[in-house]
């Protein structure tokens, strides 16, 4: 049984455009502080992509289900992200991970983070992921290939507003090396979670 005196009862949100890298970001941190943090995995009506995990990517449930949910106050958190495709965060999930005595990572989307955010106010660290250039998230976004041309455009649109939030966020992480962008994400955790250097 770990025993601490740190309280993790703390929220690590990572929000960014879709193609920023947070995701990539979020799994670094994972296997770095692996007794402090657990990921927390989100709601989503969409379906799986071929590679994606039930219960480890997504809680994938279907449109119904999910507004069930929603009904009965379960989301701490929920979003209609594109038509009839709804994200969100049951509330279980945060629980789940608090009764392990660790702080809760997120890999959410902006509007996502931001709610949040406002509810667990300094008991949470908003990190906003900013890629270097709408271009240079283009080309990420594209060298992925799992997009439609329609896709990818409205991933594109989306990006640009979510670019807007970033001076609400706490911490601005450029992604313009990700070496450097991974040491600055493990400081943060770091110094919010008080771990020693």
């Amino acid at each position: 049984m770990q025993t601490t005196t740190k309280d993790f009862r703390k929220l690590l949100i990572f929000s960014a455009p879709s193609g920023s890298g947070k995701t990539t970001i979020v799994r670094h941190l994972l296997k770095t502080f692996p007794d402090f943090i657990e990921f927390s995995v989100s709601a989503t009506s969409r379906s799986p992509r071929p590679t994606e995990v039930n219960g480890q990517d997504y809680y994938f449930l279907s449109r119904d289900e999910f507004l069930q949910k929603i009904h009965r106050g379960e989301f701490v958190e929920w979003e209609e992200v594109y038509k009839d495709t709804y994200y969100g965060t049951l509330r279980s999930e945060i629980d789940r991970i608090f009764q392990k005595d660790k702080a809760v990572i997120f890999d959410i989307d902006v509007v996502g983070g931001l709610n949040l955010k406002n509810q667990f106010g300094s008991n949470a660290l908003a990190v906003f992921v900013k890629p270097p250039s709408l271009e240079v998230l283009k080309e990420r976004l594209q060298q992925r290939n799992t997009e439609t041309p329609e896709k990818l455009r409205q991933r594109l649109s989306k990006a640009e507003k979510e670019m807007q939030y970033a001076n609400l966020f706490d911490v601005c992480l450029e992604n313009s090396d990700l070496q450097v962008a991974l040491k600055k994400a493990e400081q943060l955790v770091k110094s919010f979670l008080n771990l020693p250097e």
